[in-house]
């Protein structure tokens, strides 16, 4: 049996499916992983791009990201479980140490975020420089592209409510102590290329939580509070521009997303393209 399963649910990824399926499988053995790609609503060459690496492909004409995920989860044949955004990247020895996390009780687990920000204009930079190092964004298991489960995990997080933000829902369903942020695995991030786009993901973060605040997940957030951003300017006061930056963000990013919020729209999914060139 393979150690693990490895599930991609993919909505026209073609443009990056492949960077990512190459690294997954650069140094994996013969049957190491059982890696499914389902592509949900595509209409570019996601699946054919896939199959071009031997791995299982799924294909349905539903554009939905929850469908995909309990596609794939009646196609896998192992546990752990690792589940994969098509637009991050992960290598081999990244799946191996989250898989590896879950041997010691651990029901989920989450890799290290690295965020390809080189190339980015400098209030993207600004806005992620404050982002990474709040509190929730650090001990949180969301905003990864990647989450690990044990067989436990697993059906723990197949019986939450359907929401938008299915990796906040996830991170969310677990306590501190059943959780594992592991330092060792990275997830190699892309964030936005434009402040324009960078809105749109603000925007519908806004929503997400909100859906969770007022749906059947109510109680449980992970939102960030003036405190937070006090002593991050207190040990980096370099970061104050940077904080001006981000606050700007999250004003605007609210108030656009106040009609989504009072409509209960959380089916308009805001997605950048940018990050996919």
């Amino acid at each position: 049996m393979p150690s693990a399963s490895v599930i991609i649910p993919a909505h026209n990824e073609a443009r990056v499916i492949g960077r990512l399926l190459a690294r997954l499988l650069a140094e994996a053995g013969p049957d190491e992983f059982d890696v499914v790609v389902v592509a949900n609503g595509c209409d570019d060459d996601t699946a054919s791009v896939a199959r071009g690496f031997g791995v299982t492909v799924i294909e349905t004409p539903v554009p939905s990201k929850r469908e995909a995920l309990r596609l794939g989860d009646e196609a896998a044949v192992s546990h752990p479980r690792v589940y994969v955004d098509g637009d991050v990247e992960v290598g081999t020895a990244d799946v191996r140490a989250l898989r590896d996390a879950l041997l010691g009780g651990r029901l989920a687990a989450a890799p290290e975020r690295a965020l390809v920000l080189r190339d980015r204009p400098w209030t993207v930079r600004a806005y992620y420089a404050v982002w990474s190092r709040l509190p929730a964004v650090r001990e949180g298991l969301f905003g990864r592209g990647v989450i690990a489960v044990s067989e436990e995990g697993n059906r723990r997080i197949m019986d939450l409510p359907p929401v938008m933000g299915d990796d906040l829902a996830a991170s969310l369903a677990f306590t501190p102590a059943e959780r594992q942020v592991v330092r060792t695995a990275h997830a190699v991030i892309h964030p936005p290329r434009t402040l324009g786009d960078l809105m749109r993901r603000r925007v519908r973060a806004v929503t997400v939580v909100a859906e969770i605040e007022q749906g059947p997940m109510a109680g449980q957030e992970a939102r960030t509070g003036l405190r937070d951003l006090l002593a991050i300017a207190a040990r980096a006061p370099w970061l104050l521009p940077h904080l001006g930056v981000f606050l700007a963000v999250t004003v605007v990013a609210r108030g656009r997303a106040r009609r989504a919020v009072r409509t209960k729209d959380y089916t308009t999914w805001l997605r950048d393209e940018s990050s996919r060139t």
